[in-house]
């Protein structure tokens, strides 16, 4: 295997770097071991660790930049969203980020329809800043909620949309730029634009024939230099010549780039074929309707999403091995039909589905966008790595490559989920090829594939590059004279070899610095997690990062969760990606040493949440709560903790010894109500002291059943049997009604429930720590709808504890025997198909996900993660599970409510229930996305009140404010009442609570303690 390291031009040490650059920049310079292991590696498979990360402020900064490099013989690496498949975004010497301030939208102009940009400029946000215009950038890759239009253009990136509107080069018409000589000047096209670089005019008047007949054969062509635009019948145009040549001749300051009108109404007709090259060769066909986009999507890859986020997330498709996503638009939404059912009368198939634009359609192009993450397993459940991931051929040529390429595959005993820019002839595809050892398999298989591409008339890259992934395959595509050309292009304009190189002309070989095979494996210890789905390796977890940064993305427009410690700070230190590497980086031991313990690992993971979001948002499936939780548990196992790891982390057993002695909540509650006492409290604890403790109840809920009860309870004490309580004798009534748990107070119901047949169904209704020792009012509500839905609730009298904080503060032993308690309570119940209601979101959620991957091996763990539901899961099921007919959910339609889901919620089990039974119910209500801050123990603890409250701001506290009087303010986590009533003094309501208000009086129970 060839070594993992490269050499430094130059050979200048690091702290003279450093210096000089503190010494010219505004801007952050960071050599920390941290930062650099961040900016190892972008989305691609390769690890090039830099001397020194730099921020620049502005455009000032940049120079200065520059300047220090060429002074000092170092490289430059131009980095921007760091979503570089290919390896184009990582470098040995100074890596520039242009994204945390370099970001500026300076112009867009409506009437000539272009926009002036800086190269840190989220995509996106070039969208949402040119729609009010009826404009937009017409690329739009995949990745645009985090990629930069720097990026975009050093890749030359396509996206779905440039069958109609061209690759980013067509729509550039001029850079500001500085080249590797330290020139600064503007790209442009026309008489003289060649003029700016000395000998580039010879140059391409020398070698016209080259370029005429190897250059710009096809339009997704993007491997090498695109010197065609050179061409006088081409316009002589630099600027175009400069897109996709991956930060190795020029260094971007601007852009002014071509904008173009948005499609009116654009109708996605779903094709289905019975496998992707007979979708393949419907293509040319369809390019004769002049659609906006055509792309192919593997059916397996469907399938993926279904298994990962449930059947409900995939739209109703027509038939198919494979499919083809068209878009067409037209100047209303009914001429858009009428060309989508005319495509669809050419596509050969009978397998049409038609999505006009709304909520299916807007599915299926997120199930698109995540295919870079979602292909990252193979159907098996292997990891599939970049590198081949983005061939293009000449679209008639597609379903005949396509066949020979699976062939190739079949050869090589790989496999990968194939999608892409059909229309274009585009194919992305990742695939299992096993790096864990070396990587002479990919060396195998790109030698191989770069050949077939080249039968084919086709690029190894069609969008992203070659980078480091393919640039040395170039001599396959390309004669000697063209190799000898794009060298001779470099040099005139970065005679030093300093911006970025490596990549396209004198590249690094393809197997070199992988970062795969210098990870060692990470075995589960049998004390923590199992990791069952990553063949109980974390380093084999820890690589589902693959890098396509939508963490950094903001997606709660579009009902995302992730990463709301990124949203927060905007560094990525504190994305899921950026701990994913530091993470890597300790499996590798080089650079982060320390193991569990190093310094690196731990300021990376101390302000994740542990929300869990990744988990679900991440199309890759990382879950940073879970590699946190085992971090923290190798680290301190049989070590003193920090003192938050004992006052929180064992809460819920402080929490049963203060209720569980009579008069002792109350003395409690008064002492901690004493400000300068609970100060000390909290100090010591190792919480804030701008927080407050939680109160304890008075009366636990299980005390409650007890001492009180209600009709159709029954207690279920340890060793079995039962004790019914009954009182029928009691005036009983639909829970409390608590007005001061609300903005505003709920109005009374006026729809009747009511139950059918003689025997009433059981469901177990499970009392977590919270909800029986901190809001028993929670779980006394749920009584009163079970029973009014016309259940006979089982409520367990032992403790049943999911060892929740045990898990966040990385205490696995305890919480393995805390959940295998909960199995001796719980599992009889599920073994015997008894549905089990949870309460709190992120208990329900440990026994829907943790619980397996702590224990395994036992059966009973499998069978308490079927049965255990939602409230909601539970009252919107079918029957028999489901109250069905026999029940109808209470008239909320005098109810307007701010909804906070808990993150646990979102990922795990999803929200969906509970938008549709409040929709059913006629609730008026706005659903936030993002989470609220506290997340269990982290908003509590010792330094992190500050990124708390910034998180809430994300999203949480505009909505409280904004709530009209009166609003009701819904969450089922206990952490985002918590958080709500701390830091806005809103009272918020569980969704048991809201319902149990408005149940019928005439059939309501008692629930007040």
């Amino acid at each position: 295997m060839v070594a993992v390291t490269q050499t430094v031009a130059g050979d200048v040490g690091s702290a003279d770097v450093v210096q000089a650059l503190r010494s010219a920049l505004r801007g952050e310079v960071d050599d920390s071991t941290r930062r650099r292991a961040e900016y190892s590696t972008d989305a691609s498979n390769y690890r090039v660790v830099p001397q020194v990360v730099a921020f620049p402020r502005d455009t000032d900064d940049v120079l200065a930049a520059l300047s220090v490099v060429r002074d000092l013989g170092v490289p430059l690496t131009a980095r921007g969203g760091g979503t570089s498949v290919a390896g184009n975004a990582v470098g040995t010497g100074v890596v520039l980020d242009f994204s945390r301030h370099v970001n500026r939208i300076l112009e867009i102009d409506p009437d000539a329809q272009t926009a002036r940009v800086e190269p840190g400029v989220i995509m996106a946000a070039l969208q949402k800043a040119a729609a009010p215009h009826g404009l937009r950038f017409g690329p739009d890759p995949s990745t645009q909620a985090r990629a930069t239009l720097g990026g975009m253009i050093g890749n030359n990136a396509c996206g779905p949309r440039a069958v109609a509107y061209g690759r980013t080069a067509d729509n550039v018409l001029a850079l500001d730029v500085v080249d590797g000589a330290g020139r600064r000047f503007e790209a442009r096209s026309g008489a003289g634009a060649l003029d700016v670089v000395p000998g580039l005019d010879a140059l391409v008047r020398g070698n016209l024939d080259v370029i005429r007949t190897e250059l710009g054969r096809f339009g997704r062509q993007v491997s090498g230099y695109s010197l065609e635009h050179l061409l006088p019948e081409k316009g002589t145009d630099l600027a175009k010549a400069l897109v996709g040549t991956e930060g190795t001749v020029a260094t971007l300051l601007g852009a002014t780039v071509r904008l173009v009108p948005v499609a009116a109404a654009p109708v996605l007709v779903v094709l289905g074929y019975p496998d992707m090259p007979t979708a393949a060769d419907a293509v040319p066909a369809l390019l004769a309707h002049a659609p906006l986009a055509i792309e192919g999507m593997d059916s397996r890859l469907v399938d993926v999403v279904r298994r990962v986020r449930g059947a409900s997330a995939v739209p109703p498709l027509p038939t198919g091995g494979g499919w083809l996503m068209v878009e067409v638009g037209g100047a209303d939404l009914d001429e858009a039909l009428q060309r989508a059912h005319a495509l669809a009368g050419d596509a050969g198939t009978t397998a049409v589905g038609l999505f006009p634009p709304g909520p299916e359609a807007a599915a299926m192009w997120r199930i698109r966008e995540d295919g870079a993450g979602l292909g990252g397993r193979t159907p098996s459940g292997e990891q599939a790595w970049p590198g081949f991931e983005d061939s293009a051929v000449p679209p008639e040529r597609l379903g005949a490559y396509l066949r020979e390429l699976e062939a190739l595959m079949a050869s090589h005993a790989v496999d990968g989920l194939a999608y892409g820019h059909f229309g274009d002839g585009c194919v992305h595809l990742r695939l299992d090829i096993p790096l864990e050892r070396s990587g002479n398999p990919l060396r195998a298989f790109m030698t191989d594939a770069a050949a077939l591409v080249a039968s084919h008339g086709g690029s190894l890259s069609g969008e992203h590059g070659d980078g480091r992934a393919r640039s040395e395959l170039l001599p396959v595509m390309y004669s000697a004279q063209a190799i000898d050309l794009f060298g001779a292009f470099k040099d005139l304009l970065d005679p030093r070899d300093l911006l970025n190189p490596g990549v396209l002309v004198r590249p690094r070989p393809l197997d070199a610095d992988l970062r795969r095979p210098w990870a060692r494996p990470l075995l589960a210890d049998g004390h923590g997690f199992s990791f069952v789905h990553d063949a109980g390796d974390l380093t084999t977890a820890l690589h589902r990062c693959v890098g396509v940064g939508k963490c950094r993305a903001d997606s709660t427009a579009t009902g995302g969760f992730m990463c709301p410690s990124y949203l927060a700070t905007r560094d990525e230190k504190d994305s899921t990606r950026g701990r994913a590497r530091v993470l890597q980086e300790m499996a590798n031991g080089t650079l982060v040493g320390g193991g569990w313990s190093s310094p690196e690992v731990h300021e990376s993971l101390d302000l994740c949440l542990s929300c869990k979001a990744c988990s679900s948002d991440c199309p890759a499936g990382v879950d940073m709560a879970q590699y946190k939780s085992e971090v923290l548990n190798r680290t301190y196992r049989g070590r003193l903790r920090p003192a938050s790891h004992y006052a929180l982390g064992w809460l819920p057993r402080w929490a049963r010894l203060i209720t569980g002695v009579p008069g002792l909540s109350a003395l409690t509650n008064a002492v901690l109500g004493i400000r300068p006492l609970a100060k000390v409290v909290l100090a010591g604890g190792g919480m804030d002291t701008r927080r407050q403790m939680v109160t304890f109840a008075r009366r636990p809920f299980r005390a409650w059943v007890r001492g009180t009860g209600s009709g159709n309870v029954t207690l279920v004490p340890s060793g079995g049997g039962s004790e019914r309580r009954h009182h029928p004798e009691r005036k009983v009534r639909a829970g409390a009604r608590p007005g001061d748990r609300f903005l505003g107070r709920p109005g009374k119901g006026t729809q009747r429930g009511g139950t059918t047949g003689s025997r009433r169904p059981q469901v177990v209704l499970w009392t977590d720590s919270f909800s029986d020792t901190l809001a028993p009012s929670v779980a006394q509500a749920a009584v009163a709808v079970l029973v009014d839905a016309g259940y006979e609730v089982l409520v367990p009298q032992d403790n049943a504890c999911c060892g929740l904080t045990w898990i966040s503060t990385g205490q696995l032993d305890g919480a393995k025997k805390q959940l295998t308690h909960l199995l001796g309570v719980l599992g009889p119940f599920a073994v015997n198909g008894i549905p089990i209601v949870g309460l709190e979101p992120s208990c329900t959620a440990v026994l829907r996900s943790d619980l397996r991957d702590l224990l395994p091996d036992d059966p009973r763990a499998v069978a308490v993660a079927r049965e255990t539901r939602t409230l909601a899961e539970l009252l919107t099921a079918p029957a028999p599970i489901g109250p069905g007919d026999r029940w109808q959910v209470p008239d909320l339609s005098d109810v307007t409510a701010v909804v906070q889901p808990h993150c646990h919620h979102h990922s795990v089990m999803t929200w969906t229930p509970d938008r549709r039974l409040l929709t059913d119910a006629g609730a008026q209500f706005s659903a936030l996305a993002g989470c609220c801050g506290l997340a269990g123990n982290f908003g509590m603890e010792k330094g992190h009140y500050d990124v708390s409250v910034a998180v809430a701001e994300n999203a949480l506290l505009p909505a409280l404010r904004d709530a009209a009087p009166g609003d009701v303010f819904l969450a089922d986590g206990f952490s985002c009442r918590t958080q709500a009533d701390q830091l806005a003094g809103v009272q918020g309501v569980h969704l048991a609570e809201l319902l149990a208000a408005h149940l019928p009086a005439r059939r309501a129970v008692e629930t007040s303690a």
